[in-house]
């Protein structure tokens, strides 16, 4: 539920700050005092579109913030976690729009993309009325709603498993399908490439090993004019090669050892570096004799390197990626030359997977019919009593016009509505005016918290459009009573339905002949029977009208105050 609003210049809103409870909570004032401001705040914080005229007129920006309470709302818990922010019990939505029209939307402190946060702000609240965010419209929203209504989330998991496994398959033999139309062609390629890499027959690591050798051969004369020199200063130099001098030093140390005994380990150090000088230089003696190959190896090494670079050129790899390019081909070849059977096998699959969908998709049709009948007629019952007494209500369920595999189904479920006698019911949005619309919406929630009960924070916007006397009191028991199953906010003008409100909310606007501001005030019972009483009575409050708020108060059971933080 929406705990906290805060709202800093917003339109003609400097400052206001408000602690919500759970309830019906209404708010009320004169006409133009900016309570649809107060509605366009909170969709500006979930969301909404914004510009520069938002923005209260001599300041920068304005800003709005709303926090909800996320102890009733796993579906908000859930993409917090898969978002990655952390959440502690509440979300903070906080909206920032410049002078310059340019805004700024955040999740708990992190920045955000507005569509983000309209995802998040859709599963918080639902707003109702002549609003952007009007949901009843949506073929998605009147599915969900037969669907919540019937409680059918164990139909729709094997629906939307087989859907994603048929599509899945799907791509699979799409990929099969698309190669098998230029498959002989490319077999016959393949074929000839695998063969000629296997004429090639290069093993791993041997391109390294012939691009070394290759180079090595190419400097033999420097490498062996280097490999003498060295070996001449370290074993080969006719005594005063390292070796020589370093046992020329062993033994002139060895005369003097019995005159100080300190000096044998450093003729150990000496004599033990004897051993691998001589190994050094038979090494490079050995090197040296390696470097006179025969001049056909020169020339093998050439040719097998241009064979190597050809190759890797027809195929676009480097040469040492050659040998993998063979393994890579042959897989190829091998998934080819199988295509036929695979391709059988996964049709098979295919049918089998459709057939059990379309099973799982009617009987999902059919409770989809039984739950639309029960709530079409739950909806024309309370549409009758909230001022359209000629009201119909039907929700139609019909196939969908291309019937494919659909995560929810095949159906195509459109509400129907006729708010007048001897009007045929068409799509609601063709023919709902937008009071009548917000009736319809209420109805239609009051019908499915009902069944499922529990609801998001809602938010009707002149409900009582239209209405009063008796229908306007059922309006206010029809949002009394969602309000006992979660959060309600109503933007009225009817004392009969804020009488029945937990909590009251006065917008005044105040003008001091240069600037005009909005103000919100909670109200205690005094002030809302001073309110009611202008609603009821208008420009001048009467006596009677006092006791007729006061008669309007007492009918509904007593209820506790709303806190207010500041104003």
């Amino acid at each position: 539920m929406l705990t906290h609003l805060q709202i800093r210049d917003f339109a003609i809103i400097e400052a206001a700050e408000l602690e919500l409870a759970t309830g019906l909570t209404a708010l009320t004032g004169e006409t133009g005092a900016g309570k649809s401001i107060l509605v366009d705040a909170v969709l500006l914080a979930i969301g909404g579109r914004a510009d520069a005229g938002v923005v209260r007129h001599g300041t920068e920006r304005a800003e709005i913030t709303a926090t909800f309470e996320l102890k009733d709302q796993a579906a908000a818990r859930e993409w917090l976690a898969s978002q990655d922010i952390e959440s502690d019990g509440e979300v903070m939505l906080r909206r920032v729009v410049g002078s310059d029209g340019r805004s700024r939307a955040y999740i708990n402190g992190q920045a955000q993309p507005l569509n983000q946060v309209r995802a998040l702000g859709e599963l918080l609240l639902d707003i109702h009325g002549q609003q952007e965010f009007l949901t009843l419209i949506r073929r998605e929203t009147q599915r969900s709603l037969v669907d919540a209504h019937g409680g059918h989330e164990a139909l729709l998991t094997p629906v939307a498993t087989l859907a994603r496994a048929c599509r899945a398959v799907d791509q699979q033999l799409g990929a099969l399908r698309a190669a098998a139309t230029e498959r002989d062609s490319r077999l016959e390629l393949l074929r000839y490439q695998v063969k000629e890499l296997e004429a090639l027959a290069l093993k791993a690591g041997e391109a390294e090993e012939l691009f070394a050798e290759a180079q090595r051969l190419a400097h033999r004369g420097r490498l062996a004019e280097t490999a003498q020199a060295a070996l001449a200063l370290v074993y080969e130099g006719e005594g005063h090669d390292a070796h020589a001098l370093a046992g020329r030093a062993t033994v002139t140390l060895r005369n003097v050892f019995e005159l100080d005994p300190q000096l044998q380990p450093i003729g150990a150090f000496i004599e033990e570096a004897l051993i691998p000088l001589k190994e050094a230089g038979h090494a490079l003696s050995a090197y040296l004799d390696a470097l006179e190959v025969d001049p056909k190896r020169q020339e093998l090494v050439e040719q097998r390197i241009a064979s190597i670079e050809q190759l890797a050129r027809k195929h676009h790899v480097t040469p040492t990626e050659l040998a993998g390019q063979l393994d890579t081909l042959a897989t190829e070849l091998g998934a080819l030359e199988r295509a036929e059977t695979t391709l059988g096998e996964l049709e098979q699959r295919r049918a089998k997977l459709a057939a059990d969908y379309g099973k799982a998709a009617a009987e999902l049709t059919r409770a989809r019919r039984k739950s639309a009948q029960a709530l079409a007629e739950a909806v024309t019952s309370l549409m009758r009593g909230l001022g359209m007494p000629g009201g119909v209500f039907e929700v139609d369920v019909a196939a969908m016009a291309e019937t494919g595999i659909e995560i929810a189904g095949v159906d195509a479920i459109e509400f129907r509505v006729s708010a007048n006698p001897g009007q045929p019911p068409k799509p609601i949005a063709k023919v709902a005016s937008g009071g009548e619309l917000s009736r319809i919406s209420l109805a239609v929630q009051v019908a499915a918290a009902r069944e499922v009960g529990g609801a998001t924070c809602m938010i009707f916007d002149e409900v009582d459009a239209g209405v009063g006397g008796a229908v306007a009191e059922m309006v206010g028991r029809e949002l009394a009573a969602l309000g006992k199953r979660g959060q309600v906010l109503c933007v009225t003008h009817l004392p009969q339905v804020a009488s029945q409100a937990d909590h009251q909310i006065r917008v005044a606007k105040l003008s001091d002949g240069r600037a005009s501001r909005t103000v919100l005030t909670v109200l205690g019972h005094d002030e809302r029977v001073e309110e009611l009483a202008r609603m009821l009575a208008g420009v001048e409050v009467t006596a009677t009208a006092r006791e007729h708020a006061r008669e309007l108060l007492a009918k509904p059971a007593a209820r506790p105050a709303v806190r207010k933080k500041r104003s």
